[in-house]
């Protein structure tokens, strides 16, 4: 049984899911969970910055050049601890989608001839 609410179509046609490329991914000096992402979604799309909290599982280099299945069209979210001595952090434009396995996330690669920038549905 789902633990969240039934939800009409309607509901989920509002969420954008497309294929992402990661161009770059790094692990910034000011968060101690979170890798980020800048993520290519085709030339119509562009690139967008995505942070994920999965530092303590992954390097950021395993990530550069595959592809991702991602939400796109989260409203833009302000990540990243100031009480590590500074005010740094990052706006996330979006969402990596990973399973949440007990032990750690899943991010899963699609396969390379996925197309960048195509829906996901």
């Amino acid at each position: 049984m789902s633990s969240k609410p039934t939800i009409e179509y309607a509901d989920f046609e509002k969420i954008e899911m497309r294929v992402g490329e990661i161009l770059e991914a790094t692990a910034p000096s000011w968060s101690t969970k979170l890798l980020q992402f800048s993520v290519s979604f085709g030339e119509e799309l562009g690139t967008k910055t995505i942070l994920s909290g999965i530092k303590e599982w992954y390097s950021p280099e395993s990530f550069v050049g595959k592809k991702y299945p991602f939400v796109i069209n989260l409203a833009p979210r302000k990540m990243g601890k100031p009480d590590l001595g500074s005010n740094q952090g990052a706006y996330s434009e979006g969402m990596m989608i990973m399973t949440d396995n007990p032990d750690q996330p899943r991010p899963f690669a699609l396969p390379e001839q996925s197309e960048v920038g195509a829906i996901i549905r």
